[in-house]
């Protein structure tokens, strides 16, 4: 089953795990929970829908290359509900 979503880990070693996520439109990642703290950065200008476990929703505004992190144990899923165009940003986790 497709989700609309891909991510690809470009690096990973004791210390970081950097993953590339494409979200197409009307695609989502599906619910997750983050075992790390973690940074985003995006590479592309637009917004996604966050979705929380407890069924809030945050609209995330991206701004290409503006980064902002969260912390270990955040739980969502991620959508690309409105864009016609591809989300795309880097996740760079920390493993240690």
């Amino acid at each position: 089953m497709s989700t609309g979503a891909n991510g690809v880990v470009q690096l990973e070693n004791e210390f970081f795990r950097v993953t590339e996520w494409t979200i197409q439109p009307g695609g989502v990642i599906p619910m997750h929970r983050h075992d790390y703290e973690y940074v985003v950065v995006p590479m592309v200008t637009d917004r996604m829908h966050v979705v929380l476990a407890d069924g809030g929703v945050i609209l995330a505004e991206l701004e290409a290359g503006v980064s902002y992190t969260r912390p270990a144990g955040s739980e969502h899923q991620v959508e690309n509900r409105t864009s016609a165009s591809p989300i795309v940003f880097v996740e760079i986790e920390r493993l240690s």
